[in-house]
């Protein structure tokens, strides 16, 4: 048997137990990040079936809350779209505000959905904690009906402004090519 005196079996028993350490922080960090995620679920999930019956028992019932919160979530897409990135020059600041602005508009845009689809029932629970829950079904679909109706509308309007932006953008350039403003440097002197 033969030992090697450069110092390279050092070397690789470092590195062994450095991948080692590695794997178990990303098996830990695997673990309780899946523990985090089954709490905040279950959590959501409590809250969301201790309010809904109240909000369902509001004047409008459960029809205006699943017009409410498709309107919720429409507003959230639609700012979640126009949030542009940070100037690459921003401060930290500055990404860290518009990061935490893009977080907010997204659980604009996906929270109402997770909070209706919590009063349904479960499948293959036979719990109380997981029964219909009245006036979900019907909240359920007025959601998706306004969420659907509102983010069509949208579309349309921002697409027929884009149309008509880019419509007048085109008339300036011809415009400025009547007068001869229009062409580059080279084909104003020819």
């Amino acid at each position: 048997m033969q030992t090697q005196t450069d110092g390279t079996a050092g070397s690789d028993r470092d590195r062994r137990v450095r991948d080692g350490v590695g794997i178990g922080g990303v098996i830990l960090c695997l673990v309780v990040g899946t523990g985090l995620i089954l709490l905040l679920t279950g959590l959501w999930k409590r809250f969301a079936r201790e309010t809904l019956p109240t909000l369902v028992g509001l004047p409008g019932g459960s029809w205006a809350l699943g017009a409410a919160l498709g309107v919720i979530t429409v507003l959230g897409v639609t700012a979640g779209l126009r949030c542009t990135p940070a100037a690459p020059g921003a401060t930290r600041l500055t990404r860290g505000l518009r990061s935490a602005v893009t977080a907010l508009c997204c659980a604009a845009a996906f929270g109402p959905l997770f909070y209706l689809l919590a009063g349904l029932r479960a499948r293959n629970c036979r719990s109380t904690n997981c029964a219909y829950l009245p006036g979900t079904g019907a909240a359920f679909l007025a959601y998706v009906v306004t969420a659907g109706l509102l983010g069509w509308s949208v579309h349309r309007w921002t697409s027929a402004r884009a149309a008509e932006q880019l419509a007048r953008e085109r008339m300036r350039v011809r415009r400025l090519r009547k007068k001869g403003k229009g062409k580059s440097r080279a084909a104003r002197q020819r």
